[in-house]
C-alpha cells in the first residue's frame, strides 16, 4: 500500500494506492475473494486479516455532540500516487483520469462519518453483464433488437452509501375492529321475461372501537444515503445481505468508485421511521384482530436508537437503444437487476389485437350455440384459439 499526502488543508485528504509488487501496476479488489489482483500480470495480494468489528453509533449521543461529523458537499482534491496528477471529486474512491490508477481517500473522521462496514463486490464485470443479458431477455414486450444488446456501453462498479438504523419501538394505537356477518337479501330477477323472487347471502360488517399497545425491535433498517441516484430504483435492489458484511477496509474500494453520503443521519432516520411505521401499522392490525381493521392513530416512542454507515456494491450500467440511454442497476452481491427498458409498440398492439380476436371467437361461438340450441365442439373452439394465438405469436416475434 502506498500513502500519499494531499496538497494542503482538509480539502485534500490522504490518498491510498496499492501498487503491484510484481509489475508496479495498480491492484484492484477481485470480486468474491479476499485478494487484490493486478489486471495486467495477474499477481495477487491478500487483503490482510483484521480484528475490527462492525460497530454502531448511539444516535442520541451523536445528536447531542457539539461537533457532529458530517459530509462536506464541496469537492476535495485527490492526488494519484502513481503519476502524481490531482483530480477534484466528491467520491471516496475513483480512478485517476490520467493514468487510470485506483485512488482511495483516507477518511477524516472529523469531517465526515467513516463507514463502519462494507459488503464487498461478489459479482465481477462479466457476471454483471450476464445478469443484464438475462434481464433483457426476460422483458415482456421488449423489441427483439434489444436482445442483441450483449454488453452495456458503460458499466461501472460503485459502492453506494447506506445508513442502517436499529430501534426499540413502543406504540399506542386507536382504531376499529370489523367483524363479518351474513344476512339474507331478497331480490327480483327476470327469467324468460317473467320476474322471479330469489334470495342470496350478503356479507356485512359490524365495527367496534379498538385500542392497545404493540412493541417491536427493528434491526438494520436500510436507507439510501445518496441523492445522486434514484432512491426508488436502489430500494428495489434489496434485500442486502448485511450478514455478509465485513468491517470497512479501504482495500475493498480499490478499482471501484465509492460515493460519499449526502443524506445526513437525521434525514435518514426520518426515512427509516417511515419504513418502520408501515411495519408497526401491520402489528396494530394484527393486534386489533377481527376480519377487517382500521387504524386511526399511532403514537410511537423510539428507544435504543443506533445507526451506522455501510457501503454496498452496485454495478451501474447504461445502454443505448433507439437514440435513448437506459439505466440499469445490478446488486453486485445477489445479482438482482432493476432498471429502465424500452417497449415495442408493435408487440403491444398485436397482443391487444390477439386478445380482442380471442374474445370475439368465444362470443361468436357462445351466440351460435344459443341460437342453434346446440354445443360447439371443444376441438373446434380450441383449434380456433390455437390458430389465433399462433398468428399473434408470429407478429410478436417480429416486433
Amino acid at each position: 500500500m502506498s500513502v500519499t499526502q494531499g496538497p494542503g488543508g482538509s480539502s485534500s485528504p490522504t490518498t491510498l494506492t496499492y501498487p503491484c509488487g510484481q509489475c508496479g501496476a495498480r491492484l484492484e479488489y477481485a470480486p468474491g475473494t479476499a485478494v487484490l489482483k493486478c489486471p495486467y500480470c495477474g499477481h495477487e495480494q491478500a487483503v490482510g486479516p483484521s480484528d475490527e468489528v462492525i460497530e454502531e453509533h448511539d444516535y442520541v449521543a451523536w445528536q447531542s455532540s457539539p461537533v457532529k461529523a458530517t459530509a462536506h458537499l464541496a469537492q476535495h482534491v485527490l492526488r494519484c500516487g502513481k503519476c502524481g496528477a490531482t483530480t477534484e471529486t466528491d467520491d471516496l474512491a475513483t480512478s485517476c483520469p490520467f493514468c487510470g490508477a485506483p485512488i482511495v481517500a483516507e477518511i477524516d473522521a472529523a469531517e465526515q462519518i467513516a463507514p463502519e462496514g462494507v459488503v464487498p463486490f461478489g459479482i465481477d464485470r462479466s457476471g454483471a453483464q450476464e445478469a443484464i443479458r438475462q434481464w433483457v431477455r426476460s422483458r415482456w414486450f421488449a423489441p427483439n433488437r434489444l436482445r442483441k444488446v450483449s454488453t452495456a456501453e458503460r458499466l461501472k462498479g460503485t459502492y453506494l452509501p447506506h445508513w442502517t438504523y436499529d430501534a426499540a419501538t413502543s406504540t399506542r394505537y386507536t382504531g376499529m375492529r370489523g367483524e363479518h356477518y351474513w344476512e339474507t337479501e331478497t331480490y327480483t330477477e327476470m327469467v324468460d321475461g317473467r320476474p322471479q323472487t330469489r334470495t342470496r347471502q350478503v356479507m356485512k360488517t359490524r365495527w367496534y372501537p379498538a385500542s392497545g399497545q404493540v412493541a417491536r425491535n427493528f434491526d438494520d433498517v436500510v436507507v439510501v444515503a445518496t441523492r445522486q441516484l434514484p432512491a426508488e430504483r436502489l430500494a428495489d435492489l434489496q434485500p442486502w445481505l448485511l450478514e455478509n458484511a465485513t468491517a470497512y477496509r479501504p482495500e475493498y474500494l480499490s478499482g471501484y468508485q465509492a460515493l460519499r453520503y449526502d443524506v445526513q443521519p437525521d434525514e435518514g432516520l426520518e426515512e427509516a421511521k417511515q419504513i418502520m411505521r408501515g411495519v408497526i401499522r401491520e402489528d396494530c392490525c394484527a393486534d386489533i384482530g377481527g376480519d377487517e381493521q382500521q387504524v386511526h392513530s399511532m403514537d410511537t416512542r423510539y428507544g435504543g436508537l443506533m445507526f451506522k454507515l455501510m457501503l454496498l456494491p452496485v454495478w451501474l450500467a447504461a445502454y443505448l437503444y433507439g437514440g435513448k440511454t437506459f439505466q440499469v442497476y445490478v446488486n453486485a452481491h445477489t445479482g438482482t437487476v432493476v432498471g429502465e427498458r424500452p417497449y415495442s409498440p408493435v408487440k403491444i398492439a398485436f397482443a391487444v389485437l390477439a386478445a380482442l380476436v380471442v374474445i370475439g371467437v368465444v362470443v361468436a361461438v357462445y351466440l351460435a350455440n344459443r341460437s342453434s340450441g346446440g354445443s360447439a365442439s371443444p376441438l373446434v373452439v380450441s383449434g380456433l384459439l390455437a390458430h389465433t394465438w399462433a398468428a399473434a405469436a408470429v407478429h410478436l416475434g417480429s416486433g
